[in-house]
């Protein structure tokens, strides 16, 4: 196949890139790169992808109209995979703007190519952060998710409404994904694993919010990647109109502070702990129920939190020296 990923450069896009590169599938990677994290691990995912012959990248901003409709009138599509966005639930209350920008503007641009060249299936990353506050858990795709507590939660509620629009007013076939804390090999540096493990590694203290009172349902990135690979082979879903969300998680939440005795393992050092209360806009647990991909597509992680952490510290250590 031929498909569009956005977000390339991207801790999710990079990987999923790789592994249908891999397979020979033919990859049209975008991304703007910009300075949100260190551009230079974006550089070295695509590096890391780059020597395939079946792929080809193109710097774009999703927001830039002209250039997004070029994108798609001068390719044909078999499937697009939608991972570009503004990420961080704190960075958007420090800079709200490029969150409309991006996950709002951006994502329009990416319905209205879709539409226009008659994309066969549309598969965007949503957010777990859509359920907000939300106390029943496990989370589940029946739940209202009506009271987004940060921007970022809320643009990607927005794309979840936009998308159902367009599946019911012109027929695109679309998928949305909720994403649950996902980390692994080439992960975001402002996401708690690498943030925590360079600071343990520099003896440094780590921040922990809710005074380490947080459960997450921390899923590893092979797991995420396998469950999009198996949307992407299934194709749309046979609904009218032709929509659907799912949660794609780890259906087993772990204690932050678990996770982090599993960081200290791996570095063979013990963290020093500012316990800190709750940010605002963050939420204290999140849990999937992924029951609704397990039927769709069979999906079922398998990889443990001291599995993944391992392999992750594995990786850190060798890209971070």
């Amino acid at each position: 196949m031929r498909i569009l990923v956005t977000g390339a450069a991207g801790f999710i896009g990079h990987s999923v890139s790789k592994r249908l590169l891999a397979r020979g599938d033919e990859v049209v990677g975008l991304d703007v790169i910009n300075d949100y994290y260190d551009p230079k691990l974006k550089h070295a995912r695509l590096a890391d992808i780059g020597e395939y012959e079946n792929f080809k990248f193109h710097q774009i901003d999703l927001a830039d109209r002209e250039a997004m409709e070029a994108l798609f009138a001068e390719n044909s599509f078999d499937q697009v995979i939608h991972l570009a966005a503004q990420a961080g639930v704190r960075y958007s209350i420090e800079n709200p703007h490029a969150y409309i920008s991006s996950n709002v503007v951006g994502f329009l641009n990416i319905l209205e190519g879709c539409r226009h060249a008659k994309a066969p299936h549309l598969i965007y990353a949503s957010s777990s952060s859509v359920y907000g506050a939300n106390k029943e858990i496990p989370f589940s795709i029946d739940q209202r998710v009506d009271n987004p507590v940060s921007l970022y939660a809320a643009t990607k509620k927005s794309n979840e409404m936009m998308a159902y629009t367009y599946a019911h007013l012109y027929g695109l076939p679309v998928t949305g994904l909720r994403f649950f804390t996902v980390y692994g090999p080439w992960g975001r540096p402002d996401m708690s694993p690498i943030k925590f493990a360079e600071k343990i590694q520099r003896d440094e203290a780590i921040d922990v919010y809710n005074f380490g009172d947080h459960k997450r349902d921390f899923t590893y990135i092979d797991d995420i990647v396998e469950g999009i690979v198996r949307l992407l082979d299934r194709g749309p879903v046979e609904a009218t109109p032709p929509a659907e969300v799912h949660n794609i998680g780890n259906n087993q939440p772990v204690e932050l502070m678990y996770f982090i005795e599993q960081l200290e393992k791996g570095l063979g050092k013990t963290a020093e702990k500012n316990l800190l209360p709750m940010q605002p806009g963050d939420v204290k647990d999140t849990y999937a129920d992924i029951d609704s991909l397990t039927e769709a597509v069979g999906y079922q992680p398998s990889t443990s939190i001291e599995e993944g952490v391992e392999k992750f510290m594995s990786w850190f250590k060798e890209y971070y020296n």
